[in-house]
């Protein structure tokens, strides 16, 4: 079953948050709307900022949207321009008043969407499916998940038949609960075609904080002579 739904949403709950943190009565489908757009405007508006995910909450008549980056840099730009010019495409999308905070992510490679939005960049530029792949699992690895897998489909290397390629590094399990698996999903923009990129990365495992102390306590509990 962990295998036909997304991996972040069959663990909401468990291990992962939501993205967006807030409630309405009346006005549910106008707060769902005006998240889409915004989430909109931050793909279009910032396509070099490597965004890899935005988190939205409510307060009353304001919204506080924080966004996580890998290169937050060129998102505050020379003087704040650039970030200042984001807060005002999306107060023109918004009726609320936005605060906006930008955060750095400490290892872009434990990131799924950004290493799906690499390869399919590389691939935009015609380096071959198979060593992009290869060069982007080495880096995951490297930078310490326990397992990655990567998944090309389209009109792989010209073909004119389109086919899946799938890349397996270490574990993936993903009908575990407690296992943090981060998905991203990204499309290269070829002559051919487009093309799907998938990427699954597994962090480790997440044990919560009340089997920690059971297994703490019946420790303490053992007899030293035995």
């Amino acid at each position: 079953m962990g295998q036909k739904v997304h991996p972040c949403g069959f663990r909401l709950g468990v291990n992962k948050d939501w993205q967006a943190k807030w409630y309405t009565g009346k006005n549910y489908t106008q707060f769902l709307l005006d998240d889409l757009k915004l989430r909109r405007v931050v793909e279009q508006k910032c396509p070099g900022g490597a965004v890899a995910r935005a988190e939205i909450e409510r307060s009353g008549d304001e919204v506080y949207l924080t966004l996580y980056s890998a290169r937050p840099g060129i998102l505050i730009g020379r003087g704040g321009q650039n970030v200042e010019a984001l807060k005002s495409d999306l107060e023109k999308v918004s009726k609320d008043k936005i605060r906006l905070t930008i955060r750095e992510v400490e290892h872009p490679e434990l990131e799924a969407i950004l290493v799906a939005r690499s390869i399919a960049g590389r691939l935009e530029e015609r380096i071959p499916f198979r060593r992009a792949m290869r060069q982007a699992a080495f880096r995951t690895s490297q930078a310490g998940a326990k397992g990655v897998k990567i998944m090309c489909s389209g009109r792989l290397g010209g073909a004119e038949i389109a086919r899946t390629e799938t890349l397996r590094q270490g574990q993936m399990p993903l009908h575990k609960l407690r296992a943090n698996i981060d998905y991203g999903f990204a499309e290269a923009h070829t002559l051919m075609g487009r093309i799907g990129v998938k990427v699954w990365i597994y962090k480790g495992d997440i044990i919560p904080e009340t089997e920690v102390k059971s297994v703490t306590t019946e420790t303490s509990e053992i007899p030293q002579g035995t």
